[in-house]
């Protein structure tokens, strides 16, 4: 090979010894000219909460806080992973969207629950999610990890063949989740798919971390595991920024969470089998809330339980839940509904072991469940200002949707309120 390639160099030197043109005055190659398109990145770092920029290990994630946008996101409640990916990228909260949390039960399936590996579009086809209104416009979209986004929006899953679908929509490249596949080769993965020639590069792609989110759970938010899981996401966002720089690319990055991270413990858990009798009531979900069906016949008996003052846990009819949380009229929320103060988690039955590490699940206004935002790109206003009163994760969706010039649905999401971040 070594002399394919001298006696090739000689025969160019030769060649161009006879031009009147000097090398350095030709025109460089296609590749080397190329006017690469900016192209959106909506990244998600899970259980990432607002206030982990400030622990002094992130200098990537502040190199681009301090050149664009930095703010502190409101959630949509309940704070779960499920319904806030959903609520980000359909610009509905979980009221709307559909996905009302990570564990649900729907009267039409009743043989069926709702878990996060549920990949049957019956449990997502309530609204259309980004990806697909940029696919129906024409705009080829990417997402390499997104809750939702392995599933063919629209379509139906058949019942004799439980695993096939027919019909629906899905970006045109996408991957099933799998935590083994380290956050290096999720980065890696985003840039192979912008190596691409023009005609079938995505102008849309989403990147997705859980890291962050598992320490949380695992050790809690102030432990040093987090904090090393965050430093470790953050050299993965260097990694993707100096990638997109070798290649040209520009970018329009929106780095965010789905929520924060609060700590849990022994001492702060309320038993629901202390409080009401376990005949009359039937546990949908539990945490930092918990969702419940009554017995039939056993009503009153539960609201009688459930509606005298307990410390530390309010508890509702999905009907008369606080109207500030934007919840209790999808038909997936079971018809009673507790939620825990902050810190503080409802089980079914107290644990006999000890009970370590974070959660999340509570209040959207919780300083504790604020999650991270971050925007920084050609289309961004350097140090523009988000809303002095905050502005809710639904604001994204039409946020989204201008940078890759599509037409967003009508939503929750307020057009007004993120627009004066983009400088076109």
């Amino acid at each position: 090979m070594l002399s394919r390639s001298i006696a090739a160099a000689l025969f160019a030197l030769t060649a161009l010894s006879g031009c009147a043109t000097n090398m350095m005055e030709r025109p460089a190659s296609a590749a080397q000219t190329e006017q690469r398109a900016p192209v959106t990145i909506l990244v998600s770092i899970d259980g990432f909460r607002e206030d982990y920029l400030r622990r002094g290990v992130t200098p990537n994630l502040a190199a681009l806080a301090n050149d664009g946008i930095e703010a502190a996101m409101r959630p949509s409640f309940p704070t779960k992973t499920f319904p806030n990916h959903w609520a980000i990228v359909t610009g509905d909260r979980p009221d709307r969207n559909g996905i009302v949390a990570n564990n649900m039960e729907d009267a039409a399936r009743p043989d069926e629950k709702f878990t996060m590996a549920s990949d049957d579009p019956f449990w997502w086809n309530d609204v259309e999610p980004i990806w697909v209104t940029a696919e129906k416009a024409g705009v080829r979209t990417a997402t390499m990890f997104w809750p939702g986004s392995n599933v063919p929006w629209g379509g139906n899953q058949d019942k004799e063949w439980p695993r096939a679908i027919h019909g629906g929509t899905r970006p045109q490249d996408w991957a099933q989740f799998n935590q083994q596949i380290g956050g290096t080769q999720r980065v890696n993965m985003v840039l192979d798919v912008l190596r691409r020639p023009a005609d079938i590069r995505p102008r849309f792609v989403t990147l997705y971390f859980d890291t962050v989110d598992t320490a949380g759970h695992i050790k809690g938010p102030d432990a040093p595991e987090t904090t090393r899981a965050i430093s470790e996401v953050d050299a993965h966002i260097g990694a993707l920024v100096a990638g997109l720089k070798a290649m040209g690319q520009p970018a329009n990055l929106v780095i965010l969470a789905d929520h924060g991270m609060a700590a849990r413990s022994t001492d702060r858990i309320i038993a629901l089998d202390s409080i009401a009798n376990p005949a009359d009531y039937r546990v949908v979900e539990s945490g930092p809330y918990a969702s419940i069906a009554a017995v039939p016949g056993r009503e009153k008996a539960l609201e009688a339980a459930l509606f005298k003052a307990t410390p530390h846990m309010q508890c509702w009819r999905k009907s008369e839940i606080p109207a500030r949380f934007h919840y209790g009229t999808h038909r997936r929320i079971p018809a009673y509904f507790c939620l825990g103060e902050t810190g503080w988690e409802i089980q079914p039955t107290r644990p006999k072991g000890e009970v370590t590490g974070g959660n999340h699940g509570w209040d959207d206004r919780a300083p504790e469940m604020a999650a991270l935002f971050i925007a920084n790109g050609p289309a961004f206003a350097k140090r523009a200002k988000t809303p002095a009163g905050g502005f809710a994760n639904v604001d994204v969706y039409p946020l989204l949707a201008r940078l890759i010039g599509v037409t967003p649905r009508a939503s929750d999401g307020d057009p007004a309120a993120l627009s004066g971040l983009i400088t076109r």
